[in-house]
């Protein structure tokens, strides 16, 4: 009885995450698409193409959290400017005090654990954190050339532009709420009134 119960509760829940939801599916691919086109297009508007590189792959991992898993505690704002700004520090950092690149093997792993650490220490935990500290190591030429300058550009300006289309895609619709803090979200979707609401007040009156 207790195997049955467990298969049944199983079963409901590959089926539950195994739906397919057109809708959500339409807004991950909108916010993705715009958060990610924005920096690409920021990138190649770049009046020194040479010199900047905005677009890095770690934004990518950040789109499917902050598009694809709004609900999740590791998409909110918090982690997500806060784990890539941290990291990028910590991947110059080590980037600077070890640029041997004979010694990748221990630069590569100490930015990716630091950032882990300091993520954790932080409360900022947001994985692709740990990828943009790795950039920081074994990035191009480009990236290594940008110095301290990683951080805030591409790293915190492109985590900016990824946060501001997530507030407002993913607050378009009334399936979605992003991000999960009710003290943020008050402020960017207003709860709707309800006429048993306003019925049970003047009743209390």
């Amino acid at each position: 009885m207790k195997k049955n119960k467990s298969f049944r509760k199983a079963r409901y829940i590959l089926y539950k995450e195994t739906l397919v939801d057109y809708k959500e599916h339409l807004w991950t691919f909108i916010g993705s698409f715009f958060g990610i086109g924005l920096i690409a297009f920021t990138q190649s508007m770049s009046l020194d193409k040479l010199s900047n590189v905005f677009l890095i792959g770690s934004f990518g991992a950040s789109s499917v959290l902050i598009y694809g898993a709004i609900q999740s505690p590791l998409a909110q704002p918090r982690n997500l400017v806060g784990g890539h700004v941290i990291s990028a520090f910590i991947g110059v950092c080590v980037y600077k005090l070890i640029p041997n690149p004979e010694l990748i093997w221990i630069s590569a792993p100490l930015a990716v654990s630091l950032s882990i650490v300091a993520m954790q220490m932080t409360k900022t935990l947001h994985p692709p954190g740990g990828a943009t500290a790795l950039i920081a190591v074994i990035g191009t030429e480009k990236v290594k050339a940008l110095g301290f300058m990683y951080v805030l550009s591409p790293v915190l300006s492109g985590v900016s532009i990824l946060l501001l289309v997530a507030i407002i895609a993913n607050n378009l619709t009334k399936n979605r709420s992003y991000p999960t803090n009710s003290r943020l979200t008050k402020y960017i979707k207003p709860r709707k009134i309800r006429l048993r609401d306003v019925t049970k007040n003047r009743t209390n009156l």
